[in-house]
């Protein structure tokens, strides 16, 4: 039935956007994540592109207080969706991208914006090993040297 509605609005109607919200934003209610469909009843069809936005926070704590916090991302996805021809060149890895109606159906119409989003991986460097073990040995050494401070002062 999830896969007919999916379906449904992606071949027969016009679905402009999916804007994937956080789990939290309807709490104390509910916990689970819940993403914004936004389309247009055609009855014809019209899905050539859906814009996807990965929104992080609505201006509230994601916890049961919901309190005011400054990160809102509603006031960007409101002005990126009123001038969609500049997101055109956006790519995967960004907050919003368009992802065409063909990789949509090639997902089993998957409207999950973790489906479509790149993620970049930076490479880490860490220091060889021996230099980690030396450093731990270094750290003991000096908290020995604490705790047997404190036992004189006793």
């Amino acid at each position: 039935a999830h896969k007919a509605i999916r379906k449904e609005l992606v071949e027969n109607h016009q679905l402009r956007a999916v804007i994937s919200m956080p789990s939290g934003v309807f709490k104390p209610y509910a916990g689970v994540s819940t993403a914004i469909l936004v389309f247009t009843k055609t009855g014809a069809g019209g899905t050539e592109k859906v814009w996807f936005y990965d929104m992080k926070a609505d201006g509230f704590s994601l916890d049961d207080k919901r309190n005011p916090v400054k990160e809102n991302d509603i006031p960007d996805i409101i002005e990126r969706f009123h001038h969609l021809d500049k997101e055109e060149e956006r790519k995967r890895t960004e907050q919003s991208f368009f992802v065409p109606k063909q990789d949509i159906v090639d997902n089993d119409y998957d409207l999950s914006i973790n489906k479509y989003k790149e993620i970049e991986y930076v490479p880490v460097q860490y220091p060889p090993t021996k230099e980690i073990l030396a450093e731990l040995r270094n750290l003991e050494k000096e908290i020995d040297q604490g705790l047997d401070e404190l036992e004189k002062m006793l």
